[in-house]
């Protein structure tokens, strides 16, 4: 069966063509599709009074490649309004209904990136940020205030990093790259001309590119280590929103992975950073109210 935009039509239109154990899943998720997107595998399973195998048969017979995507199609399903903020909300949604459609969509994206995380490369991409010389972080668009935070967490590890989000400083920089920099490039699409020239010329001249972007997308093809993520949201209509979230979470994988990789020595280096910043809070319990006179 094709897969169609709204896969609760699609659903509804087929049930008649589904063996009987797949109906019952069928049924259980067009009683209650908002809950459907909330339900685990198993969940839906006990709901639907069939096995986990019968729901992982009904995803292949829509062409869905595991539960994870199920949810996410249903979650975008729910509503196809909204042009330019999100598919799975409709234009007259209530406050209640878009806040727990947004919830489950971005968690359900989430998890449908952990499937699909390859471990082995985000490996690889820590050794490379390891031992690397100087780090440059790339977005455009909505990947640039992904890149902006992900030079605030990098440079805590004692390394040259800085982030770039205009297209003429990326290409000067990446005009004089040398082997020992390491390129981290962000972009959903995989697709923008400007950031695939970046990373070509950037391999070119002997540096590393860390891609977190679309798998087989043109950016993914010229990366050093490709850290492929769901190609879920219609970025080219849509407002980014899960897409983002995806590119923030591995970035902290990646951040975590190399502050394990410094081992406990480069704890006091992290404490001082921290540190450095008491004086600027108020310690909890104080009265951020009070004025020298008050305290007279």
């Amino acid at each position: 069966m094709e897969r169609a935009q709204n896969l609760l039509d699609t659903i509804s239109d087929n049930v008649a063509e589904l063996n009987k154990a797949e109906r019952k899943v069928a049924e259980a998720i067009l009683a209650n599709p908002e809950q459907a997107t909330r339900f685990s595998i198993a969940a839906l399973a006990q709901a639907a009074g069939v096995s986990e195998p019968t729901v992982n048969r009904f995803c292949r017979s829509f062409n869905i490649q595991g539960y994870p995507e199920l949810k996410i199609q249903l979650a975008q399903s729910l509503a196809s309004g909204a042009t330019y903020v999100s598919r799975a909300v409709e234009a007259d949604d209530s406050v209640e209904d878009y806040t727990q459609k947004i919830f489950a969509s971005t968690i359900a994206s989430l998890e449908s990136a952990l499937q699909s995380c390859d471990t082995k490369q985000i490996s690889k991409a820590v050794d490379l940020l390891i031992q690397a010389r100087q780090i440059h972080f790339f977005g455009l668009g909505a990947s640039a205030s992904v890149a902006l935070d992900a030079q605030h967490k990098f440079f805590r590890f004692n390394l040259a990093v800085s982030a770039q989000v205009d297209v003429l400083m990326q290409r000067m920089i990446t005009a004089v790259a040398h082997t020992g920099d390491v390129f981290v490039i962000l972009s959903y699409t995989g697709r923008t001309r400007d950031l695939v020239e970046v990373a070509r010329e950037a391999r070119e001249n002997g540096a590393s590119v860390i891609g977190i972007t679309a798998a087989g997308s043109p950016l993914a093809q010229v990366c050093s280590v490709c850290l492929a993520i769901p190609d879920q949201e219609d970025t080219d209509i849509y407002m980014p929103m899960t897409s983002r979230l995806i590119q923030l979470t591995v970035l902290d994988v990646l951040a975590t992975g190399v502050t394990l990789r410094r081992g406990s020595d480069f704890q006091p280096h992290l404490r001082k950073i921290k540190e450095s910043l008491l004086p600027t809070r108020y310690q909890p319990g104080s009265d951020s109210t009070d004025s020298d006179d008050d305290a007279q």
